[in-house]
């Protein structure tokens, strides 16, 4: 009795926004280019802060990137780039196309259909900034405080704070009536959120799901409180480099369309790659802490391996999570060389020129492999000047090379020593 194939999760769209730009286009021709979104924030007068950098959504406009200015009542900025990269990726994979060829009983099948899956920040301090004059005003009163509260304070504020917004407007929005999960896990929320999309559509859950990271952590008592704890540069992300000595804010969010290989093929659906795989472990050492030998990091790779049934040389790049603080970097350098050994493939970050957008920054970095693969470049990082002898052995450059295969391996971490692995296939 021979074994079944395992079903294809296809990719057929694709939608990102950061610093760097609004389209996965604009944000790839960037990095290629040379340029960082890294600039000094803008948002409040930073300029006597010791972290003064972050790389913000130029020319912020959040009724233009949602097309709906009543909808503004009830989200927030981090809501309004989840929006945008979900609307862009589902409009690139054709849905609104294709509905109008159903009949009622289509529609409602093919909406019904399709699953949401979500990764997003754990919440934002700027949350709570509307209770301040009030807290200012009561004086230390809480007969005080409760009497104006519902005066003071907005009556969507916890409308606006759900952690799920994005998740319940894009059902909302796209008619979108099919399995959904929203996950919080800092920094791996987005590749898990295509991990779950991805099984879900597997597993027959649905025949197609949209997966979307967001986050917007660029506001002061974020900046303050990352920079006192040791995480933040002064001066920009410099990936793996000896320079290396911290890592910037981003903001932003990104956006997949995964399908069956029948659905994509019944909507003569573009392809734009595969989600092959996906694995996940944790150092569970602290919030912050790392294990220096990556071996958490080294067992979620093998098993996103394992799961695609690759074999390490079967990985043509590795999109690394590279955020710039040293023993992230270090130790993220020695999981891939424990995997891979002495010849690892072309390695790069994207953090230099985004920034770490936290809950997004696995999911936009997704989206751009696919890009790179699709376009046959491994971008450099274009501020390395000299790499670390700790992390000796991964080749990475400041200029492009050139990916050994069609697959690249995504790499995220986050708070509480998550790690997660994702395998992704894409044609040139």
């Amino acid at each position: 009795m021979t074994e079944m194939a395992r079903p294809r999760v296809l990719i057929t769209g694709t939608g990102a926004i950061c610093g760097a730009g609004k389209s996965p286009a604009e944000i790839l021709d960037a990095i290629v280019a040379g340029r960082s979104a890294i600039a000094p924030i803008q948002q409040w007068d930073a300029s006597s802060w010791p972290a003064k950098f972050a790389a913000e959504v130029p020319d912020y406009n959040a009724a233009a990137l949602t097309g709906d200015r009543k909808l503004l009542k009830f989200i927030r900025r981090t809501d309004v780039f989840g929006l945008f990269a979900a609307d862009r990726a589902i409009e690139a994979a054709g849905f609104a196309a294709y509905r109008a060829t159903l009949d009622e009983d289509g529609t409602k099948r093919f909406n019904d259909g399709c699953g949401v899956y979500v990764g997003s920040g754990g919440g934002a301090f700027l949350n709570q900034y509307d209770y301040f004059p009030l807290m200012t005003t009561a004086a230390g009163s809480l007969e005080a405080f409760g009497r104006e509260l519902s005066a003071t304070v907005n009556p969507m504020w916890l409308l606006r704070s759900l952690p799920n917004n994005v998740l319940g407007h894009v059902g909302i929005r796209q008619q979108l009536k099919g399995p959904n999960a929203c996950i919080t896990n800092h920094s791996v929320s987005g590749p898990l959120a295509i991990a779950e999309a991805a099984e879900a559509v597997r597993n027959g859950e649905c025949e197609r799901a949209v997966a979307i990271g967001h986050d917007a952590s660029i506001e002061p008592q974020m900046v303050l409180y990352y920079h006192g704890v040791g995480l933040l540069s002064e001066d920009g992300v410099r990936p793996f480099d000896a320079a290396h000595n911290g890592s910037t804010l981003g903001e932003g969010a990104g956006a997949l369309v995964l399908e069956t290989e029948a659905a994509a093929a019944a909507r003569g659906a573009t392809v734009l790659g595969e989600v092959l795989g996906s694995g996940h472990g944790s150092d569970a050492l602290g919030l912050l802490p790392v294990r220096e030998d990556g071996a958490s990091l080294e067992r979620a790779i093998r098993d996103a391996l394992a799961e695609a049934g690759l074999r390490p040389g079967d990985v043509g790049m590795i999109v690394a999570h590279g955020n710039g603080t040293p023993n992230s970097d270090v130790s993220e350098a020695r999981a891939i060389r424990t995997v891979f050994g002495a010849a690892t493939p072309p390695v790069t970050a994207f953090k230099w020129a985004l920034g770490h957008l936290l809950a997004a920054s696995g999911i936009i970095e997704a989206v751009l492999a696919i890009a790179t693969l699709r376009a046959r470049t491994v971008p450099g990082i274009a501020n390395l000047r000299q790499l670390d002898p700790e992390c000796a052995g991964l080749s990475v450059a400041a200029s492009a090379q050139v990916p050994t295969s069609d697959v690249a391996l995504v790499l995220a971490r986050g708070f509480g020593g998550t790690n997660a692995a994702l395998l992704l296939r894409a044609p040139a």
